[in-house]
């Protein structure tokens, strides 16, 4: 883990305005074809963005520090000093994912200094960005493995069993990068520093488009987690082996994938089967083995339960009378966020007026705001996506709603760190 140096007094003159940020960081693991994202963990793509994030840090006379989690952190004063407040997002994506979803939290917060500072505010606490490791989680499965590592919600033994397609743990992968992994671990010395941590994200949703709204603050995240379903058949030819003599497991997978959209309508919720793995995987061949890897998320944690309970039963019962095997492992899971309430209230305060409050409102979106939410105070400002589009190249923001959400963002780090 490094000690960040001490930072100058003054930033360079040659600070990127918010849009200059913007055209560097575009074009890095962009497909040419898609347009979509591939910046997955601990690849060039990552250290290019890693690169992006360093340089920004740099250019504003930040101490800049990797920590023990391969996090990173730009601070502005002491960063032993205490009752900090951080800021930033992550720079990752999922496959094909979308330009804003991550990055436009930690442009905007290099952006949202550089306000503070045209302002001439005066910090009366450490001030930090930071970009957390792996927050989508292409890679390795599991999402906020940074974050995770950092609040102690993953262990060693759980972190080193990580592997992503082609068989690399996620040691391994840290070390090919240049990261010595030796120490990863809980870092309760670095949350014990933090006073309050805002992230800024885009929306993931539509709700402040249908309210008019630039901006909005963050009032909880729902349950969600991801689980595993393996369902093991017999491999066999597709040309001779007559139909009632298969044991075909690709049958009551799609059984179990319409059965998780019947049952999230019960209650509300939501279920996605968007990940498959099929052996042997041959056009004329019946699988094997079919690997379906289920997200579900609701308002509440009876609700998920629910739904989650209805489709594995779903699942079992075509499984069974086809004669197919299944077993269903939950690989990852969290529980319901409500954001610290006196935090939530405070940003909702700084950013409404006597006109008009802030709207505050739920997200099904996993964050690192979410994670460390259990160990420190946290809080999320949302900007608006027009269409609501998440995960997918169509994902965007207006430039307009992007400076709000930088104006809002530093009008809360004013609040926060200058009073």
């Amino acid at each position: 883990m490094s000690v960040p140096s001490a930072p100058s007094v003054t930033p360079s003159p040659n600070v990127p305005s918010f849009q200059q940020m913007w055209r560097e960081l575009a074009p890095v693991g962009r497909d040419s074809g898609s347009h979509g994202y591939r910046r997955y963990a601990w690849t060039p793509a990552d250290t290019d963005c890693r690169a992006w994030f360093r340089e920004q840090a740099e250019l504003r006379g930040l101490a800049y520090e990797l920590d023990r989690n391969g996090n990173q952190w730009a601070w502005l004063g002491d960063p032993l000093a205490g009752d900090a407040v951080v800021t930033g997002s992550h720079l990752d994506s999922v496959p094909e994912g979308g330009a804003f979803d991550g990055p436009l939290g930690v442009v905007s917060s290099f952006a949202a200094l550089d306000e503070l500072r045209a302002r001439e505010a005066t910090f009366s606490k450490p001030l930090a960005i930071a970009n957390f490791g792996d927050e989508e989680g292409a890679r390795f499965g599991l999402a906020c493995v940074g974050s995770r590592l950092t609040a102690g919600q993953l262990t060693l033994d759980q972190a080193h069993a990580l592997r992503d397609a082609d068989g690399v743990t996620l040691p391994q992968a840290m070390e090919a990068a240049g990261h010595d992994p030796a120490a990863i671990g809980a870092d309760p010395e670095r949350l014990a520093r933090i006073g309050a941590f805002v992230e800024l994200h885009v929306e993931q949703g539509r709700a402040l488009d249908l309210s008019g709204d630039a901006v909005g603050v963050a009032s909880a995240i729902w349950p969600h987690g991801r689980w595993r379903f393996d369902f093991r058949g017999e491999a066999n030819h597709a040309g001779t082996t007559r139909l009632a003599d298969r044991r075909d497991p690709m049958l009551s997978y799609a059984e179990t994938v319409l059965a998780a959209r019947r049952e999230a309508a019960i209650v509300g919720a939501l279920a996605t089967f968007g990940k498959v793995s099929v052996e042997p995987n041959g056009v004329n061949a019946i699988p094997s083995l079919v690997r379906g890897w289920l997200d579900s998320r609701a308002a509440d944690q009876a609700s998920l339960d629910m739904v989650v309970a209805g489709i594995e039963a779903a699942a079992r019962e075509s499984a069974e009378a086809a004669g197919i095997e299944l077993s269903v492992v939950r690989e990852s899971f969290t529980p319901v966020v409500d954001f610290d309430h006196a935090l939530r209230e405070e940003l909702a305060s700084l950013l409404g007026t006597d006109a008009r409050s802030v709207p505050v409102l739920p997200t099904g979106a996993g964050h690192d705001a979410g994670i460390l939410s259990g160990s420190i105070p946290t809080a999320m400002l949302f900007v608006r996506n027009p269409t609501g589009v998440s995960h997918s190249p169509a994902e965007s923001a207006e430039e307009d709603d992007c400076a709000a959400g930088v104006l809002a963002l530093a009008d809360v780090l004013e609040g926060l760190a200058c009073g």
